[in-house]
């Protein structure tokens, strides 16, 4: 990856604008995408007539909500991304048990992705459910699946907009490349950094 146009940072305060100004920077020419902040709720919304860029938007400066949205869009095909919300269904919280095991089989690679920008961000990753009001705040299979797919990833390889932000972010950062490794050791409390 040609050298970044910015410093490094190495703080414990991350902020969204920061991921907004590297994910410009990386695909916003390239891509015809911007990730934009400061919404009520997260969405994708692919280039039309009132704006030229597509827009991977995100919720209000939320540094994890940006991450994720980052993650859905760097795994989303060229037709996914075409249509509002790459055309996937979203029930909201309060979803039932079937639901629920739904929502997660989808959300285990773009989950896996966000986990590795976090790692990649030296930020805390935490597992979401996204159902508060479903009952469970936490499940172990998903969150191991989350794990093992994130193993996966770092063993076959990130497709190439996962590996470009990946590498803007380490750059950005000054993290490590991942390993299987970090994984294991990895704490998920709450949010924290350290350089």
């Amino acid at each position: 990856m040609k050298d970044l146009l910015f410093p490094v940072k190495c703080s414990t305060i991350k902020q969204a604008n920061d991921l907004v100004e590297l994910f410009n920077y990386c695909f916003a020419q390239t891509q015809n995408t911007i990730l934009v902040g400061d919404s009520e709720e997260p969405i994708y919304k692919p280039s039309n007539d009132a704006c030229q860029y597509a827009q991977v938007i995100f919720t209000r400066d939320y540094f994890s909500s940006a991450l994720h949205e980052i993650a859905h869009w760097c795994l989303a095909g060229t037709q996914r991304r075409t249509q509002i919300d790459y055309g996937y269904w979203y029930l909201p919280d309060g979803r039932d048990p079937h639901q629920q095991t739904q929502f997660e089989a989808v959300e285990v690679k773009p989950q896996a992705v966000e986990y590795a920008f976090s790692l990649a961000s030296n930020i805390t990753f935490r597992v979401s459910i996204d159902n508060l009001q479903g009952g469970q705040t936490s499940s172990e299979k998903f969150e191991r699946a989350v794990e093992q797919q994130l193993v996966r990833f770092i063993q076959s390889g990130f497709n190439t907009r996962t590996q470009q932000f990946l590498e803007a972010l380490h750059s950005f950062y000054a993290t490590a490349s991942l390993t299987t490794q970090q994984i294991t050791e990895h704490e998920k409390t709450d949010y924290g950094a350290r350089c």
